[in-house]
């Protein structure tokens, strides 16, 4: 779907009962089940042409989904026909537009449509969200704009000097052709490791800066033509067991990750394997071996990443960067490295996307103003202070599986909200401060022992406060338990009729 942005009429506002913000996954999903649902009033916005969330803004050379394609989609749209075991992007983009097309939904999405402005009106209790096109009224505000969706720029003393070409991995110049140059990357995360492999065969010189080395793994992909496309579509109970089976491997690891990251010695070994089989020069081995716990920051997978570092014209340099000036980059061994371009896969703005500057809650205060720089949430959904606000994959909503799986989670715990409110006829539901607390405390000491907190590295799943607000600290079943449906108790309410506060008797949950 590419579709054009449609311009508001007039100058007024227009009304709906529920706006979504982003057309990715999280978006998409909560626009398809809300309209099966029979909850029809509603509108996507999002700011790019097309939609796609992360994966209409991510194009690198080389783009490509670590979940298996099977378990990275949703469970009510099933594709019998996925090319490859672990999809590209251009497969996994128009599996998005094929959705949005199959559910008709199209006539609910406004592309171009930027949101600047999203905020809280307790007298009407009504979110007022405004565009560039236009603006809206609505009832409900769900924000899916998703974690990785801005690109996070290193602060590099004199990097707007460079005289060659300088872009993010998200936000790749395919008008610059890289071949017979001399090519910086900066960043070894998930991108890098995709990245790398692209650009070694056509770059004169391609020079890695590594600040931290990543766990790599040998890439189990494989094409899915032929007998497995046959059987999918013959079958569809095959697809959905093989699912399943994707899951609950990912989930096995959940106890090493969680409880004793000693049990993931054997993926450590398993790592250390591939290296030593990929890479032979010792100096350059010691370069890429992790010296933290397997799991403490986000392991990849690749067989040809090792290789093209490996290669004659790569380089791999460890001293950090001190400073960029118009012909290259100088370290802080006293090195200069001149550069034709320079890629930045350095990640995304995970505790400071601009999104919190924009949404305001019931006191007039921002995301960013509340969480100062600590994201908390209640089930990593609701967010106490901003009413009838729902963000997907929110702060400790990830589990060890699909980000699907948990978007689906949290679509049906909105769903339950939703139709809570209609059966009480209640204009807004705000979590209680206490409710969230607790969830948050539950986080905290059901990760204090994680990898990811006691690993030993430094990773973008820590908070500038040093807490975990990334994961759950459990099995998928446990999170899809917890967001079955809501409970009301942990609510304050309001009545639709006069906006007067209620409280609830204890009657627990409600669906």
């Amino acid at each position: 779907m590419t579709g054009q942005a449609t311009p508001s009429t007039g100058s007024a506002a227009e009304q709906a009962r529920i706006v979504i913000i982003g057309a990715g996954f999280g978006g998409i999903a909560a626009a398809i089940r809300l309209k099966l649902a029979g909850f029809d009033d509603f509108v996507v916005l999002d700011r790019a042409d097309q939609v796609g969330g992360t994966w209409q803004a991510n194009t690198y050379p080389g783009a490509q989904c670590d979940i298996p394609s099977i378990l990275y989609s949703f469970s009510f749209a099933p594709k019998s026909d996925w090319s490859r075991l672990y999809p590209l992007q251009p497969e996994i983009q128009q599996y998005l537009a094929t959705c949005v097309e199959h559910y008709e939904i199209t006539s609910h999405v406004r592309l171009r449509h930027e949101v600047i402005d999203a905020r809280w009106h307790e007298a009407t209790q009504r979110w007022h969200v405004t565009t560039r096109h236009g603006s809206w009224h609505a009832q409900v505000l769900i924000g899916a704009m998703g974690p990785f969706s801005e690109p996070a720029e290193p602060e590099l003393p004199g990097l707007d000097r460079f005289s060659g070409a300088v872009f993010h991995s998200a936000a790749w110049d395919h008008e610059r052709d890289l071949s017979g140059k001399r090519v910086a990357v900066i960043g070894t995360g998930a991108s890098a490791v995709q990245i790398v492999p692209q650009l070694q065969p056509q770059a004169e010189t391609l020079t890695v800066f590594q600040r931290t080395p990543t766990w790599i793994l040998p890439h189990p992909d494989r094409p899915m033509d032929g007998w497995p496309q046959q059987l999918f579509a013959r079958v569809p109970l095959a697809q959905r067991a093989v699912r399943l089976g994707f899951d609950l491997l990912q989930e096995v690891l959940v106890p090493g990750l969680v409880h004793q990251p000693a049990l993931l010695k054997g993926m450590e070994a398993l790592g250390r394997a591939h290296l030593r089989r990929q890479v032979n020069e010792p100096r350059l081995r010691a370069k890429l071996q992790p010296h933290y716990s397997f799991g403490c920051k986000r392991p990849t997978f690749s067989n040809t990443y090792y290789p093209a570092l490996g290669a004659p014209n790569a380089d791999v340099v460890t001293s950090g960067i001190t400073g960029v000036d118009e012909r290259g980059i100088t370290t802080g061994d006293g090195s200069h490295h001149e550069f034709d371009a320079i890629v930045l896969a350095t990640g995304f703005r995970m505790t400071d996307h601009p999104m919190f500057d924009r949404v305001r809650g019931s006191d007039e205060r921002t995301l960013s103003e509340v969480w100062a720089g600590d994201p908390q949430a209640h089930l990593g959904t609701t967010i106490s202070g901003f009413p009838n606000f729902f963000f997907i994959l929110g702060p400790n909503s990830v589990t060890y599986t699909s980000q699907v799986v948990t978007i689906e989670a949290q679509v049906e715990y909105i769903l339950s909200c939703l139709r809570a409110m209609d059966r009480r006829d209640l204009s807004s539901l705000d979590v209680r401060p206490e409710a969230q607390r607790t969830f948050v405390q539950q986080m905290d000491r059901g990760l204090r022992r994680s990898v990811w907190n006691s690993g030993g590295c430094s990773s973008y799943y820590l908070s500038r406060t040093g807490r975990n607000f990334v994961f759950f600290p459990g099995f998928s079943r446990q999170f899809l338990a917890r967001t079955k449906a809501v409970d009301l108790d942990d609510f304050h309410a309001h009545r639709a009729a006069d906006h007067r506060h209620r409280s609830f008797p204890p009657t627990g949950r409600s669906s």
